[in-house]
């Protein structure tokens, strides 16, 4: 038996019910608990059929890691750092939350 090619397996998916469309799609974010997962032009097809749809994204990502930052840190460093609120927030930020490495950073 000869393997069928693209168009024949989505002529007979339609048959069945199953429609495939392919996403023009320039970013796709992924959002978990603690991080997000970031795809630039990414490949996405969409698969729908029997009142479901399904999703596939092909390509390269970067995780970003989310931070939990805490008022009570950032008026800490805020004080120790003599710097505005939006400065010792963005340094927490980029020291995933360390305290001793935001401080370090602000006072180099």
């Amino acid at each position: 038996m000869l393997p069928m090619n693209i168009q024949q397996m989505k002529k007979m998916m339609k048959q069945m019910g199953i429609n495939i469309e392919e996403i023009n799609a320039t970013e796709v974010i992924i959002r978990t608990p603690n991080e997000e997962l970031i795809f630039k032009n990414p490949s996405v097809t969409k698969v729908s059929g029997r009142g479901m749809e399904v999703f596939q994204v092909i390509g390269s990502y970067v995780v970003v890691k989310k931070v939990e930052i805490s008022e009570e840190d950032v008026k800490l460093i805020m004080e120790q750092a003599n710097v505005d609120e939006e400065t010792a927030r963005k340094a927490l930020i980029e020291a995933n939350g360390d305290l001793a490495e935001a401080l370090m950073k602000l006072q180099k």
